[in-house]
């Protein structure tokens, strides 16, 4: 079993008698309750990041949109304008 720290949280008495309710409906404790949302939270901060880093790399990237590469002189020619 993991080790666990207890801590101390503040809440208002009508919100911590709703939380009671529904971790009782859950058949859990407000401590689970809290510790599930918790750990759900960071999973999706995680996961946040994550796509993050991959989109930051996929931007650092060129995108291969076919074509050719032309050069300083095919991109300033003027024939048109003569």
């Amino acid at each position: 079993m993991t080790a666990k720290n207890n801590i101390t949280v503040a809440i208002e008495p009508g919100l911590l008698k709703k939380a009671r309710a529904i971790a009782a409906r859950r058949g859990r404790s407000v401590s689970a309750l809290l510790a599930d949302e918790l750990r759900e939270l960071v999973s999706e901060d995680a996961g946040y990041r994550a796509a993050h880093r991959r989109a930051l790399a996929l931007m650092a990237q060129p995108l291969a949109l076919g074509g050719v590469q032309l050069g300083r002189e095919a991109l300033h020619e003027r024939r048109r304008l003569r």
